[in-house]
């Protein structure tokens, strides 16, 4: 059960918001830069190593096999992680839990910089996927508790949308710094700086980051007025519904069909097109951006839309087609770059809109614990895809990585379908309980 009270109960506190503020343009628009700005690190924190790997090559002599070992430390760390961090977001509220991730950041950026061997470097990994584990249940549990109602769908869009530039950001700040100062250990400590600078503005700010305090009226309150005066739910009871391992399924194979463009698009495409790597290369890049543009229009679908499974569905089998057709190899090589990088829209719509139907699909009370769970899908996906998807390239299946990214994109179609059912035929019920007899 969430420990979240209302304004009236809760404890002076020289760090909480006025309530009469809550819900304002200013107070929304603060809590949504902040809720970004540490969610960007988050995905930052994704490519803490990855982009320094020729150095550590170079340095230690290790193999890419060895060093992508470190990778999927991360994911199943932070995939354990996110699952069960929902239960403590729940429990000790999400800004305790945002200053405990951000600082764990910072530590793996110290171990990082000053390692000297293998096992160091794998501490580092570890560390960075214990502070990336609670950040979908904190920024979710923030947004949903302080957001007013026809801006939840905004914040959705400016979370999405900084996890993609955070994304984008570290290639260039880690490689940059390393370049410039011939030390990968200074990127490492420089990274380290960052996520203590991102701390710090938190820790100013943390009136704009209670999650102890919900809008009046807002649905957090009733929950827990309800709780208070019924029977207490069991912690895990959650896990029964059938729409929570659905929402779980459809990240599962929308990260799946991430992992095959993030990872695989640029050398599938030198194969399949003849193209050099030196412009494949801006494949991942175009597709993060069209990715961005989307996030910011959907953030409008968002609160004119009631079916949200029809959104997903329609903008994700758009980018499914795209990536379909790149596959069959009857493009000139170029459009079919332009066309793999278009398909970043599609998935880009529907990010808001995915966000908001699990926000209706989880029980009151129980808002970290869902989304913590359901979210390390997305470890899960990029877990198991890359060894799939790598096995294609290996054995010159090139056109695999195409057609298994569209197959990933209508099978989270089907989930989400299910999943917007389901909570259609919750609302239907909900209203005919509330029709006098």
């Amino acid at each position: 059960m969430t420990t979240s009270t209302t304004t009236s109960t809760a404890a002076p506190d020289p760090g909480a918001p006025d309530p009469k503020a809550l819900g304002s343009l200013r107070q929304d628009s603060r809590t949504i830069g902040l809720v970004g700005l540490a969610h960007g690190s988050s995905h930052f924190f994704h490519l803490l190593l990855p982009p320094l790997f020729p150095w550590l090559i170079a340095d230690f002599g290790f193999s890419y096999s060895e060093l992508s070992v470190l990778v999927s430390a991360f994911f199943i760390v932070s995939g354990v992680g996110q699952a069960l961090a929902g239960f403590v977001v729940d429990r000790f509220g999400a800004r305790p839990i945002m200053f405990a991730a951000l600082s764990s950041f910072a530590v793996a950026g110290v171990i990082a910089g000053t390692a000297n061997s293998y096992a160091q470097l794998m501490l580092a990994a570890i560390f960075a996927g214990l502070g990336n584990a609670p950040f979908h249940p904190v920024d979710f549990t923030i947004l949903n508790k302080r957001l007013s109602p026809q801006r939840l769908g905004h914040g959705f869009s400016v979370h999405g949308l900084s996890g993609n530039l955070g994304w984008a950001a570290a290639p260039v700040f880690m490689a940059g710094i390393t370049s410039a100062t011939g030390s990968w250990r200074m990127a490492c400590l420089c990274g380290a700086a960052l996520a203590a600078i991102i701390l710090a503005i938190m820790v100013i700010n943390r009136d704009a980051l209670d999650d102890r305090v919900s809008l009046p009226g807002a649905a957090p309150a009733k929950a827990a007025a309800a709780a208070a005066a019924g029977k207490q739910e069991h912690p895990m009871a959650f896990l029964k519904l059938p729409s929570v391992w659905l929402c779980f399924s459809f990240f599962f194979w929308t990260t799946c069909a991430m992992s095959a463009i993030q990872s695989f698009s640029s050398p599938a495409l030198q194969q399949l097109y003849g193209l050099p790597a030196s412009i494949t290369a801006y494949v991942v890049t175009g597709y993060m951006l069209f990715g961005a543009a989307g996030m910011v229009l959907g953030g409008f679908l968002v609160g004119r839309v009631e079916r949200l499974e029809k959104v997903i569905s329609a903008c994700l089998l758009f980018s499914g087609v795209l990536l379909a057709l790149v596959g069959t190899g009857w493009l000139p090589g170029y459009v079919a770059l332009g066309v793999a990088a278009l398909a970043g829209i599609g998935t880009g719509l529907a990010g808001p809109s995915r966000d908001m139907l699990v926000k209706r699909a989880a029980p009151p009370g129980a808002t970290g614990r869902v989304y913590g769970t359901v979210y390390s899908g997305l470890d899960l996906g990029f877990c198991l895809a890359a060894p799939v998807f790598g096995y294609m390239l290996d054995h010159h299946m090139n056109a695999g990585v195409f057609f298994g990214a569209a197959v990933g994109m209508v099978l989270s179609v089907v989930s989400a379908g299910f999943v917007g059912a389901g909570v259609a035929a919750r609302k239907q019920k909900e209203k005919a309980a509330v029709v006098p007899a």
